[in-house]
């Protein structure tokens, strides 16, 4: 069954709608009966409220305010607008700070901070979370049953670290758990003999200050670990506290793109439904407009595939411009709506924004909204919204489909981290995450949408899985991807492969560890860093020549076909590309950095071995497919300014009910759905 649910059946449809905040306006009740009527003429069907309301709610330490939150519900919904509530976590408001300073983070440096900013509390203060609790609980008692109430929103956008003596004090107790309070087994994994930094007790254990330790790998590494554990403990607080009052009402909360403080792959196991929120760089200067909507479908894929048997949420997005890019660009006509049904296109259930109206006053003020300080319906980018909401109720019917996808590339945070602090290669050109998302695009690019899935995440529903620059491999992943393999699954990896075990030790006997090199075929004897004015090429079987740019690995083959060599240096006639079939399947080994598009026909040679079907498109053209259980939805995105003819065997578009038969034309930044019906 390819059909999960709708995440919000009550809507009969698409999600459409943003963050509102009303409490800025309570002063202006014509403001406020002007949104009702704006929202239903731009097809809004749910708002976000309350993610900053926490001063309003509580002014005084007890002394509670929702009479104007109800009001607004009830408006709300009474005019068939449903909210999707947050808990207001994500900003204190000043009394609390100023009678409870230890709520405050403590930096770095080991300096308390001051009031202000966003999630600058502590995740571990017990004062905290007892306010936290309290406020929660006051919330949900009043709204848990509101017939308007969709999802809980858990605070907002979670992120940053705490060194204060609470989260110190929880950091060695993350160890000793961890470690079975046994600490030479900490200073073992850390490998602490190195510069005499053994421990005899966990209570001499300190985070990596700024003035203190970082050059042991293990202390950083589990930091990071920890932050993600802090974090999630207090959002499963939340979520507890909640579900005492209604266990019906969904939760979720929003992350931000490919974020480096926290493991979301963490997080996500807490939630009911990802969510994320979508700010990309529009019209740079440093790409063409197709890369970055690949980059941005990369995040899609990146969130919907941590619970790929349902849709996902776009929590946010800008219909306009934002407020804190380097340089604030508008989006061109036409893209905010086909950003928009990108998401839809790659397992969203709904379209938000940030935010309905804009402020008057403070950080975002001019941040991009719906409805602009002019006030009226008659703006480019009301009427845009305006479309993209009447394009929602028209492919209705999609909503609940989810993605079924035959491939897939490994993103992993812990293996992010340990490379960023690898001491190896070279600081400047690791480029983990553009490696990364640069395959993906080039999958894309190639007519195959891939999952994003963690190295702990099932193999069993892929036939090919790319897992760039995996240096640091958890516990049987190497015996989980071996199976993978000889079941007749076609695995392809690249230099700087397991180089380390989850502790960050390396592993003996030659690269890459666990029993990868008997699945690979080769031993990686030595990686070398390329300045950025030298290169290499390899030569493949076939004539091809390519170039090698940054890293190159001396590899050893041992019962591998070699399928390219190096051309020059010191490595010249040496393997650079190998293949090694193992049961039913076979795994590829690149022992080099190449470019993305001169990856291709190393992926081409996994993928037709694998009988994976490729999706030819013309340059521009973004394809993504959704299923249910008796139909295929396939959305094709022209984000180029040029009309293109797009190859379609026969098939029916969604909207305007048309038949194509071998090709139809899609105009400069438009879309179309084409539908289906899946053979049983």
């Amino acid at each position: 069954m390819n059909k999960f649910r709708p995440i919000f059946p009550q809507l009969g449809g698409f999600a459409h709608g943003g963050d509102y905040n009303p409490e800025q306006w309570l002063d202006r009740p014509d403001i406020l009966k002007k949104d009702i009527e704006l929202m239903k003429e731009a097809h809004i069907n749910v708002v976000t409220l309350g993610v900053f309301s926490w001063s309003v709610y509580e002014p005084k330490e007890g002394e509670y305010h929702f009479d104007w939150l109800e009001e607004i519900m009830n408006n709300l919904y009474a005019n068939g607008i449903h909210t999707i509530l947050a808990t207001p976590s994500g900003a204190r408001p000043a009394w609390l700070d100023k009678q409870y300073p230890e709520c405050m983070r403590v930096d770095a440096y080991d300096h308390r901070e001051h009031h202000g900013l966003r999630h600058n509390h502590c995740m571990t203060s017990p004062v905290y979370r007892e306010k936290v609790k309290n406020i929660d609980s006051r919330l949900a008692e009043r709204f848990a049953k509101h017939p308007g109430l969709l999802m809980w929103h858990i605070s907002n956008e979670f992120g940053g670290e705490c060194y204060c003596k609470s989260c110190v004090a929880n950091f060695r107790k993350y160890l000793a758990k961890r470690y079975d309070n046994d600490i030479e087994k900490l200073n073992h994994a850390w490998w602490t003999t190195f510069w005499s930094h053994r421990f005899t007790d966990f209570d001499q254990i300190d985070p990596p200050y700024e003035t203190g330790e970082s050059c042991v790998l293990g202390l950083t590494l589990d930091w990071k670990r920890f932050t993600t554990h802090s974090t999630c403990d207090f959002m499963k607080a939340e979520i507890e506290t909640l579900r005492k009052y209604n266990r019906d009402i969904p939760v979720t909360t929003n992350f931000m793109e490919i974020y480096d403080g926290l493991d979301y792959q963490v997080l996500a196991k807490e939630v009911d439904y990802i969510s994320w929120d979508s700010y990309p760089l529009m019209h740079n200067d440093y790409e063409s407009i197709e890369d970055t909507f690949l980059r941005t479908a990369f995040c899609n894929a990146q969130f919907r595939s941590m619970k790929k048997d349902r849709p996902f949420i776009l929590m946010e997005s800008a219909p306009g411009l934002v407020n804190w890019h380097g340089v604030n660009k508008m989006k061109r006509p036409g893209y905010g709506k086909l950003m928009s049904l990108q998401a839809v296109a790659s397992g969203s259930d709904t379209v938000q924004y940030f935010q309905w109206r804009k402020g008057r006053g403070s950080s975002e003020q001019f941040h991009g909204a719906v409805v602009d300080h002019i006030g009226t319906n008659d703006t480019r980018i009301f009427r845009e919204v305006a479309d993209t909401g009447r394009s929602l109720k028209e492919i209705a019917e999609v909503c609940g489909s989810v993605q079924k996808n035959e491939v897939a590339v490994i993103w992993d945070w812990d293996n992010r981290w340990a490379i960023d602090d690898a001491r190896a290669l070279s600081n400047d050109s690791k480029k983990y995450e553009d490696t990364v998302i640069g395959i993906w695009k080039e999958l894309m690019r190639m007519g195959v949408e891939a999952d994003v899935i963690s190295q702990d995440m099932d193999f069993d529903d892929y036939k090919v899985i790319v897992a760039p620059m995996m240096y640091l491999l958890h516990e049987g992943v190497g015996e989980r991807l071996a199976k993978f393999v000889n079941k007749g699954g076609q695995l392809v990896a690249s230099y700087f492969t397991g180089y380390v075990d989850e502790s960050t030790l390396a592993y003996l006997g030659g690269f890459p560890g666990q029993n990868l090199k008997e699945l690979f075929g080769v031993i990686a004897e030595e990686i070398d860093s390329l300045y950025p004015t030298e290169s290499n090429y390899i030569i493949n079987s076939y004539g091809g020549r390519y170039e090698v740019k940054d890293y190159q690995e001396y590899l050893r083959v041992n019962g591998a076909d070699v399928l390219a060599t190096y051309e020059g240096d010191y490595l010249e006639g040496r393997a650079a590309v190998t293949r090694k079939e193992s049961g039913r399947g076979a795994a590829f080994y690149v022992g080099c950095r190449l470019d993305s598009k001169d990856m291709r026909w190393i992926l081409d040679k996994a993928l037709a071995s694998a009988a994976v079907e490729l999706t030819p498109l013309p340059e521009g053209i973004e394809h993504h497919v959704r299923y249910s259980d008796d139909y295929r939805y396939d959305f094709y995105l022209n984000v180029t300014k040029e009309a293109k003819d797009v190859p379609c065997s026969l098939c029916e578009d969604f909207i305007a009910s048309k038949t194509f038969a071998g090709s139809f034309v899609l105009q400069p930044v438009e879309s179309t759905v084409v539908k289906r019906k899946l053979t049983k």
